[in-house]
């Protein structure tokens, strides 16, 4: 079990990783908002680069031509009013997107909510659309580094593969709906409200054998919460707005409330090699045990047994003294 299994005659070490990762692709959206519009990576991937992670948007609340002036609150059970006297001047709470004037105005055609010095119009956010990983690894114990572009892999089968455990397990390239799919999630569904997904990159090896056989093992899980017993504030989402000033001088904001998966990538793993030290120590300590179990033995037949007596009989003889 030692020597085999646990591999006792190695010494061992933690891997040390870097991670690069490149988004590529294009979508395109249809709105009545925005009409026809084409996304590409400077659009939904933000921030442009992470570490040990990329954070891609999937879906998009847009509040255009925002600027500071007043405007009615969004309508809730502490919003709506039906005079001034409903309205607190200088009432702020944690949900509230301004500032209360103290005025009650109209926000449609049958409600009333109280005024509020904000950002106009207020967002309104109740209703709620190919990844490459390059990852370098370094065991400083042994100096053995690799990387998960294999030597094996050239540049043409880079530009056409897609990972599939099967048929393609050391490509680099992944596609987000699959990622999903492997960790037994639906895409659409995640994509609506965001979450957190988690890409495991193992690296296993034993370095005593050819460095060819040091591979990764790509594995996916889903982090966030998602369960009924989580409902609040349930994916993943941020807020960041693009400010301009028209030609009078005015500052105006775009506020984009983004969704979108975040993937993490998470690398662990452990090389082992032949070392002489270890290997002498597990030896010891087997002959140690080999003794230990002889005691143990005795003391189970000789206290423990039902033929207890016949057996301290066999095993000890007694003897007179020839003087007594």
């Amino acid at each position: 079990w030692v020597f085999l299994w646990e591999k006792g005659y190695q010494e061992t070490d933690s891997v040390v990783s870097s991670v690069i990762t490149k988004v590529k692709g294009v979508t395109l959206t249809n709105t009545s908002a925005l009409g026809a519009r084409v996304w590409d990576v400077a659009d939904y991937v933000i921030p442009p680069q992470e570490e040990n992670a990329v954070f891609v948007m999937t879906n998009v609340i847009l509040t255009l031509n925002q600027r500071q002036s007043r405007c009615p609150e969004l309508p809730d059970d502490k919003t709506e009013c039906r005079e001034n006297n409903d309205c607190v001047p200088g009432y702020v709470s944690t949900h509230s997107n301004g500032i209360q004037t103290g005025e009650c105005v109209q926000y449609n055609e049958s409600v009333k909510t109280c005024e509020v010095f904000a950002w106009c119009p207020v967002e309104n956010d109740y209703h709620v659309p190919n990844l490459l990983v390059k990852n370098n690894i370094w065991y400083p114990k042994f100096n053995f580094s690799k990387r998960n572009i294999l030597p094996t892999i050239n540049s043409t089968y880079l530009k056409n593969c897609i990972y599939d455990p099967q048929t393609d397990p050391f490509c680099p390239i992944f596609r987000l709906g699959k990622i999903v799919e492997a960790a037994g999630q639906d895409f659409q569904e995640m994509a609506v409200e965001g979450g957190v997904m988690a890409l495991q990159i193992n690296w296993d090896c034993n370095l005593d054998r050819a460095a060819s056989h040091c591979v990764p093992k790509y594995s996916f899980r889903r982090l966030d919460n998602k369960d009924t017993a989580h409902t609040v504030s349930p994916g993943y989402n941020f807020r960041y707005a693009k400010y301009y000033k028209d030609s009078n001088g005015t500052e105006s904001r775009t506020l984009v409330k983004a969704y979108g998966i975040r993937f993490d990538i998470i690398v662990f793993g452990k090389a082992g090699k032949f070392d002489v030290i270890p290997t002498m120590i597990n030896i010891g300590s087997g002959l140690a045990l080999f003794g230990v179990a002889t005691v143990l033995c005795d003391i189970v037949v000789l206290y423990c047994m039902k033929k207890r007596y016949y057996y301290r009989e066999k095993k000890y003889k007694y003897v007179e003294d020839y003087e007594l």
